[in-house]
C-alpha cells in the first residue's frame, strides 16, 4: 500500500479515535473514498484497530451496503420493489444496462464510471418508479429519462477529468 493511502486511512482512523466500536462508521467512510472495500485496506484497518481480519471481513460481508467489489464513480440503484415494479421499473433497468453495456453479472462499466444495481426497496414508493445515483433520488423515472440521466452523468464525469 502506498504511503499516501496509509496517510488517508490513518486520517479516517484518527477521526474515529481508533475506536473498534466505530468500525462500521470507519468502513463507511473508507467505502465512500474508494467506492468499495479493498482487501488490503480491510487488513490495514484490522491491524490498526487490533481486530482479527476475519472479524473485519465478517462486518464487511454482513452488511449489504458494503461491497468487496470495485464500483463505478456513479452507483445507480434501480428499485424493484412492488410499487416500482408495477410502474414498470424493469424497462428502466434494461435501458440503463443496454445503454451502459453492463449486466447483472458484470454491473460495472470498464471505465469504472458506472455501476448498475437493483434493490428491493428505496423507500420512495410514492415517487415510483425511482432510482438513485449515489443516493440522490430520481423520481418518476422512465427509460427516456434514464438515457438522459446517463448523458448528463457522462458530461459531468468528462468535465471533472
Amino acid at each position: 500500500m502506498k504511503e499516501q493511502e496509509q496517510i488517508k486511512l490513518d486520517g479516517i482512523l484518527q477521526a474515529h479515535n481508533y475506536d473498534k466500536t466505530l468500525v462500521i462508521a470507519i468502513m463507511q467512510e473508507v467505502q465512500k473514498e474508494y467506492h468499495y472495500l479493498p482487501e488490503e485496506v480491510l487488513c490495514y484497518i484490522a491491524r490498526k484497530l487490533k481486530m482479527s481480519e476475519a472479524k473485519i471481513y465478517g462486518v464487511a460481508t454482513f452488511y449489504e451496503n458494503f461491497s468487496l467489489e470495485p464500483k463505478g464513480k456513479y452507483v445507480i440503484k434501480i428499485c424493484d420493489g412492488t410499487a416500482c415494479h408495477v410502474r414498470k421499473s424493469v424497462p428502466i433497468l434494461e435501458e440503463f444496462r443496454n445503454t451502459l453495456g453492463v449486466t447483472e453479472d458484470k454491473p460495472t462499466t470498464e471505465d469504472m464510471i458506472f455501476t448498475v444495481e437493483t434493490v428491493s426497496c428505496l423507500g420512495a414508493c410514492g415517487l415510483a418508479p425511482v432510482c438513485t445515483v449515489n443516493d440522490v433520488v430520481h423520481p418518476a423515472m422512465t427509460p427516456e429519462k434514464a438515457k438522459a440521466l446517463i448523458e448528463q452523468l457522462r458530461e459531468e464525469a468528462a468535465h471533472e477529468n
